[in-house]
């Protein structure tokens, strides 16, 4: 992600905004990319909950992701408990240092369940690297990232990629590794010269809420390179809130703000979008669309 992005940042106060009210209802919607368990869901209930408040604004399925071994194990459960959840598997790229021998077993394991319709996120971030305390060292992030490539290779599943400050780095991993069939950008917040190398390899880039940021100029000339049949929409909550609800928690019900946004930068109406970007999301991931 680029420096627009909000995660892995310590989240207190948006604690301190109310929930957005709930959009429009816009359908049919699918959001490619949330956190589940980082929204509050603990159990089934919380979970049935999230997804009922979705649905009633147009958001049909969500994939939840996981940063580490504990939230893989929790997405696939919650994948299991409602089944408008899909599940991805993987640790985060801070997190590679973390990748040892029982760790990739257990996420080799994980990543073959019905449910698990991805590999991520994974990736390079070359934001935190001395900013957080325990995080991965930029090498230590790349054998992890390669390792995370060999996996969606070896199970058919899509690579999901996390970016951030670190265009180079990660295309550089792509080219070394042999990049897998189907690949994400997850929360692309790129510029233009980034978009278009995606683009031109058939990569799919998903945005969220950073799209609608006042700071994210550069994002939004990306957006317009991105043909529809390369695109996703995505929560990424309770991350980047779109404006002009940023610093409040958010939530896949949220994620018709995002498109409408979407909508209004590359000249498309969001019904349109809705539409298209529920289509890619259930053929990439091999659901019911």
């Amino acid at each position: 992600m680029s420096g627009t992005s909000d995660n892995q940042a310590a989240p207190p106060s948006r604690d301190r905004r109310p929930a957005p009210p709930p959009p429009e209802p816009l359908a049919p919607l699918v959001d490619a990319h949330t956190h589940l368990d980082a929204c509050g869901a603990r159990d089934a209930g919380d979970v049935h909950a999230i997804l009922d408040r979705a649905a009633a604004v147009g958001v049909e399925a969500v994939v939840t992701i996981a940063d580490d071994l504990e939230s893989a194990r929790w997405a696939v459960t919650a994948a299991e408990w409602d089944d408008r959840v899909y599940a991805a598997v993987a640790l985060h790229p801070t997190r590679a240092n973390a990748l040892d021998e029982e760790a990739r077993a257990e996420i080799e394991r994980l990543a073959v369940h019905p449910r698990v319709v991805a590999i991520g996120e994974t990736g390079m971030d070359m934001f935190w690297p001395g900013r957080l305390e325990g995080c991965a060292e930029p090498a230590e992030q790349r054998e992890g990232f390669a390792w995370h490539v060999d996996l969606a290779k070896r199970t058919g599943k899509p690579l999901m990629i996390h970016n951030r400050d670190a265009d180079a780095e990660v295309l550089d991993v792509l080219r070394a590794e042999g990049a897998p069939e189907t690949v994400i950008f997850h929360c692309f917040s790129s510029g233009p010269e980034m978009a278009r190398t995606c683009v031109d390899a058939g990569w799919f880039l998903s945005l969220s809420g950073t799209v609608s940021f006042k700071n994210a100029s550069a994002l939004r000339e990306s957006a317009r390179l991105i043909p529809v049949d390369q695109l996703l929409v995505e929560t990424d909550a309770p991350f980047l809130t779109p404006h002009p609800y940023r610093g409040a928690p958010n939530e896949p019900y949220c994620l018709p703000y995002t498109v409408r946004a979407l909508a209004d930068v590359v000249g498309r109406p969001a019904e349109e979008l809705a539409r298209r970007t529920h289509a890619n999301a259930a053929s990439i991931y091999g659901f019911d669309g």
